[in-house]
């Protein structure tokens, strides 16, 4: 069990994520990113290495596909907002759309 962020510690990790801002989610504080790949092929791939990222973290982002466009949603709903689970499968997400 992870413990919440306090949102200064959200703003200054966020800050270091390119890719992601605040977002809420079911009420719950949360971050966000949209990556847009070649094409609808490319989105599933993504999404698929995705998938093995968060199997092996045992975290699961929020998914939704849009043709190229893929958008998740981070938020630890057990703990109710941001842990650090959260941005660290950010940051491993980050990495694999490069």
């Amino acid at each position: 069990m992870s413990r919440l962020l306090k949102d200064e510690e959200i703003d200054r990790q966020v800050d270091g994520l390119a890719d992601w801002s605040r977002a809420e989610s079911d009420g719950d504080t949360a971050i966000t990113a949209t990556f847009q790949l070649a094409d609808f092929a490319a989105a599933l791939a993504f999404v698929n290495a995705v998938g093995r990222l968060a199997e092996a973290a045992q975290h699961h982002p929020d998914i939704d596909i849009r043709w190229n466009q893929v958008t998740l949603v981070l938020s630890t709903h057990s703990e109710g907002g941001l842990t650090q689970a959260d941005i660290e499968l950010a940051h491993q997400i980050s990495d694999e759309s490069r």
